[in-house]
């Protein structure tokens, strides 16, 4: 049987990047990150990307892979993903998932199938920034309706994968949608062992706005400046949270105030939007972060990997 992978998921701002470095040290693994804005090369305050000296000299792959001008989709990241879980394993070392891009990771975990029509990358990209980031499926599934009752009906507006799929049809001038081949179960290439994180509403809203206190005061606004007197404006990069709202600052859209207050905001909506995400697609053993001293946390999660993994190597 193969090795499995280990995901970390949960919430912006849990401490999902610290868990995974403590597990990897343990475990002997290498990290593969599951987010979708840290793909990009000169996005790293705003996607609270992991440091040199943070990572501690534990391998992380997917980051800094693309340049901001460029287009990502869960298509690609599970084609990236796949390689980087079967090199990690052919070095006897264990592969960790971390990130929250829910549909990147469900997309790898579950072997969901891109295959069929011919796609269009960026669309798609664009899509998936809105449905992830941004609006959330369910204003993807209300604009669905408007343009094709039918497939909206036949469409439940939590299949994220199937409303992007029939609005890129649509928009791609492929009307009316294909039906999308639909996840199977029985094609998983590897078992996954889920861990998700996740503290108290408050206490977690708490951690966000104090999060984005601090990348301001490392400069997130010069490194949004800089993206923006580079020309890079319409992108796909530019739609992450921390970003869409220094550039509405930038093009004076808003106050500096507002445009904190619209980054503070959005960070918690994308927050509980994670929490439903995890909650209702996965299979997630949960841990709560703060009830307990982290010590005794991370010690809890150690034991469940260490005795999953043992049964499953015995399976």
């Amino acid at each position: 049987m193969k090795k499995p992978i280990i995901a970390i998921v949960g919430p912006t701002a849990v401490g999902k990047t610290t868990v995974g470095i403590e597990i990897a040290k343990d475990f002997s693994g290498e990290i593969i990150n599951g987010d979708a804005f840290q793909v990009y090369r000169g996005l790293d305050i705003g996607t609270a990307k992991v440091s040199e000296d943070e990572k501690e000299g534990i391998p992380h792959h997917l980051i800094d892979i693309l340049d901001p001008t460029d287009t990502y989709s869960a298509a690609r990241f599970r084609q990236d993903a796949q390689r980087e879980v079967e090199n990690i394993i052919a070095r006897g070392h264990q592969p960790i998932i971390v990130g929250g891009t829910g549909m990147y990771i469900k997309g790898l975990t579950a072997d969901w199938s891109f295959s069929g029509t011919a796609r269009d990358e960026s669309l798609r990209a664009r899509l998936e920034a809105r449905a992830t980031e941004e609006e959330g499926v369910d204003r993807l599934h209300d604009e669905l309706r408007g343009l094709d009752p039918d497939a909206a009906k036949r469409i439940h507006p939590r299949n994220v994968r199937k409303v992007i799929r029939a609005l890129e049809l649509i928009y791609g001038g492929k009307h009316p949608p294909a039906p999308v081949q639909s996840e199977n179960p029985n094609a998983k290439s590897h078992q996954v062992i889920m861990i998700g994180l996740t503290m108290d509403r408050a206490s977690l809203y708490e951690r966000i706005e104090t999060r984005v206190d601090q990348m301001i005061a490392e400069g997130l606004l010069s490194e949004v400046r800089a993206l923006y007197d580079a020309g890079i404006r319409y992108t796909q990069s530019m739609k992450g949270i921390g970003y869409k709202e220094l550039v509405a600052y930038l093009d004076g859209d808003y106050s500096w105030s507002e445009a904190i207050r619209q980054l503070k905001k959005n960070s918690r909506r994308f927050a509980k939007r994670q929490l439903t995400w995890f909650r209702n697609k996965e299979q997630v053993i949960w841990f709560e972060m703060g009830e307990e001293a982290k010590q005794n946390v991370m010690e809890k999660i150690k034991v469940h990997l260490a005795g999953k993994l043992t049964h499953m190597s015995k399976g």
